[in-house]
């Protein structure tokens, strides 16, 4: 992970002073001269900025417009892999559990299908980001903020926190545990690697998949599902029950139990 003193924090426009306060202290954020990353209160949300002379633009969440809005849409419903694989039924909307939460992309295609989503992102940076989203989400339009409703936030380390739930035999368990472990991305759009350049300075080196992996299998009650590049290698350890493909994307399912 990154060194949270390498970031700076500002508000752009004066009336979001007290909220970068407040968030600065929260984060524990220290002054520095020559920060890698810079996170800015704009008039409408909070983002992030790679500084230097060639860095890419801000990044935020957005689950109003853009790709979130479009796909809302346009993304196929209960027909797309990503809801097959998953499991989802008619009359069936299981827990997801998301542990590998990024900018929340999926976690807002699961909860616009009805499922409850649980977002679990380690990096307090991003979670930050994915709070204010939530946020402006929830303060929208009724459809927008009805969907985020059914997401929760939470900021931890995902093999720690799933590892501590099998271990409690925690009944809220989650029905399916959804991984996108990080890989280089075969999109090749400039949002993409913007926002893949920005995780991965970020973020530093990806954890250990296999633990990660094993840690889901050992709390999920239905099924694990890993998101992978089509063509990519599986994740080590055990085997998938199946595979559900897309154009670009293979979704790796371990199923436990039948979806009910």
């Amino acid at each position: 992970m990154s060194d949270i003193t390498n970031i700076a924090l500002h508000a752009l426009c004066p009336e979001r002073q007290e909220e970068a306060k407040a968030l600065a202290s929260h984060l524990d954020l220290k002054q520095t001269n020559q920060p890698q990353f810079t996170l800015e209160f704009t008039h409408a949300h909070l983002q992030l900025r790679l500084n230097g002379p060639e860095a890419p633009g801000p990044v935020y969440v957005d689950f109003v417009g853009g790709k979130a809005g479009h796909r809302r849409q346009f993304g196929g419903g209960r027909g797309q892999p990503m809801a097959k694989a998953v499991g989802l039924k008619t009359g069936i909307n299981p827990h997801i559990l998301d542990a590998t939460a990024g900018f929340g992309r999926d976690s807002f295609v699961f909860a616009s299908l009805g499922c409850h989503v649980t977002m679990v992102e380690q990096n307090p940076i991003i979670a930050a980001l994915l709070a204010d989203g939530l946020q402006r989400g929830q303060a929208h339009d009724d459809e927008t903020a009805e969907i985020c409703q059914r997401m929760t936030l939470i900021n931890a380390d995902s093999g720690a926190y799933l590892q501590s739930m099998a271990e409690q035999h925690d009944t809220s368990a989650p029905d399916v545990i959804y991984l996108d472990p990080m890989y280089p991305h075969r999109n090749k759009s400039a949002q993409v690697k913007k926002e893949m350049r920005l995780f991965q300075l970020l973020l530093g080196e990806p954890g250990d998949n296999r633990e990660l992996l094993s840690a889901a299998l050992s709390c999920a009650k239905k099924r694990v599902v890993v998101k992978r590049p089509k063509g990519a290698e599986e994740l080590p350890g055990t085997r998938p029950s199946m595979a559900i493909s897309s154009k670009n994307t293979r979704y790796d399912v371990y199923v436990i139990a039948a979806m009910s």
